[in-house]
C-alpha cells in the first residue's frame, strides 16, 4: 500500500533515536514505502476551509547525529494526505486543543491517528476517571480545603498538575510535609486548572508499569523502576525500563478500558499502572514502543501500521 503520511510533531532534530517512539514509527513507514512529511503544529493552518500545513518531506534513518534529511517547505492540504499522526508531546493546551479542532476538519477522510476528537475529550488524567474501580483514591481540584481534607484521610499523597507530562511538577508529600500550603499556591499561580491529588502507592517502588494497547488490545510492556530517593518513575526524570509482563490485574485493567479505545478510534494508547491502579490513559503521544521492541524482540510499530491500513 503506497501512503501519503504527515507527521505533527516536535523538532525531528532532537529526537531520542534509540528512544523516541515517532521516530520507529517515521522508520516502519518509510520501510513500506510510504512518502512521509514532517511539520509542527505553528505549521498547521486554516485557510479558506482548507486544512494547510506547510511540511518538508522527510527522510530517516537510525544514524545519530544525521538521523533524517529534510526537504523544501511544500503547502500540502492535509485533505488530499492518507494519514495525518498527531505526534507531539503535550501540554495539553489551547494550542494542542486548537489542533485537533482543526485536524477534525480533515478525519476520517484523512485518517489522523489518534482520532482528534477523542483525544480532545480525553486528557489523560481525566480519561481513566469515566472507568469505575480503576483509579487509586483521587482528587481533583483547586479548592485548599478539599485537598487538606483529601490529605487528612490517606496523609500520603502525590500532587501533580492535571495536563502535565513527563514527570514534570509532581510532588510526594509524606504526613509530616509542611509544604502542601506552598505547593498549592505555586500550581494556582502558574496553572488556571486544578490540580490532581491522589494517595501515594508506596508499591511505585517496584515500577510505574507503561502498557501499549493498539486497537484497545494490549500488546507489550515495561516496568519504569525509579532512582533511589525519587517518587516518579518518568524515563524523563532517570526511571529505569525492566522487562515486563501483565498480571492477571492488568490484563483486567486492560479489558475494561479497552473496548471504549476502539470505539473511540484511540489507535495507539499507553496507560501507566502502579500496583493494581490504572493512573493515567495517555493518547496524546505515548511512549514505550523501543523499549518493549528490545525486550520483547518485537516491533509494535509494525503492528500499528497494519491496523492503520487495515482503516483505510
Amino acid at each position: 500500500m503506497s501512503l501519503t503520511v504527515a507527521i505533527q510533531m516536535d523538532p525531528i532534530e532532537s529526537v531520542d533515536i534509540d528512544g523516541d517512539s515517532t521516530f520507529v514509527l517515521a522508520l516502519e513507514a518509510q520501510a513500506r514505502g510510504y512518502g512521509l512529511y514532517h511539520y509542527g503544529p505553528a505549521d498547521l493552518s486554516y485557510s479558506d476551509g482548507v486544512i494547510v500545513a506547510n511540511a518538508r518531506p522527510l527522510e530517516v534513518r537510525r544514524e545519530k547525529g544525521n538521523h533524517f534529511s529534510l526537504g523544501e517547505t511544500e503547502r500540502i492540504d492535509l485533505a488530499k494526505t492518507d494519514v495525518v499522526l498527531m505526534r507531539q508531546d503535550p501540554p495539553f493546551d489551547m494550542s494542542y486543543i486548537t489542533a485537533t479542532h482543526l485536524l477534525e476538519r480533515v478525519h476520517p477522510e484523512t485518517l489522523v491517528v489518534n482520532d482528534p476528537a477523542s483525544v480532545r475529550n480525553a486528557p489523560e488524567k481525566i480519561f481513566v476517571t469515566q472507568f469505575d474501580g480503576v483509579l487509586p483514591p483521587t482528587l481533583i481540584s483547586s479548592d485548599l480545603r478539599e485537598i487538606k481534607a483529601f490529605r487528612e484521610e490517606y496523609k500520603d499523597i502525590i500532587v501533580k498538575p492535571l495536563y502535565g507530562n513527563g514527570g514534570a511538577g509532581v510532588f510526594h508529600l509524606k504526613p509530616e510535609d509542611e509544604n502542601l500550603t506552598v505547593v498549592h499556591e505555586m500550581f494556582t499561580e502558574f496553572y488556571r486548572e486544578p490540580m490532581i491529588v491522589q494517595k501515594y502507592l508506596p508499591e511505585v517502588r517496584q515500577g510505574d508499569k507503561r502498557i501499549i494497547l493498539i486497537d484497545g488490545e494490549p500488546v507489550g510492556a515495561i516496568n519504569r523502576v525509579p532512582q533511589a530517593g525519587e517518587s516518579r518513575s518518568n524515563m524523563h526524570v532517570g526511571g529505569q525500563a525492566l522487562q515486563s509482563t501483565l498480571t492477571s490485574r492488568e490484563q483486567e485493567l486492560c479489558e475494561i478500558i479497552g473496548p471504549s479505545l476502539k470505539e473511540q478510534g484511540q489507535i495507539f494508547v499507553g496507560i501507566d499502572v502502579i500496583g493494581d491502579y490504572l493512573t493515567e490513559i495517555n493518547v496524546t503521544s505515548p511512549t514505550g514502543l523501543q523499549e518493549i521492541n528490545r525486550y520483547d524482540g518485537v516491533k509494535l510499530e509494525a503492528g500499528i501500521w497494519d491496523c492503520i491500513e487495515s482503516k483505510l
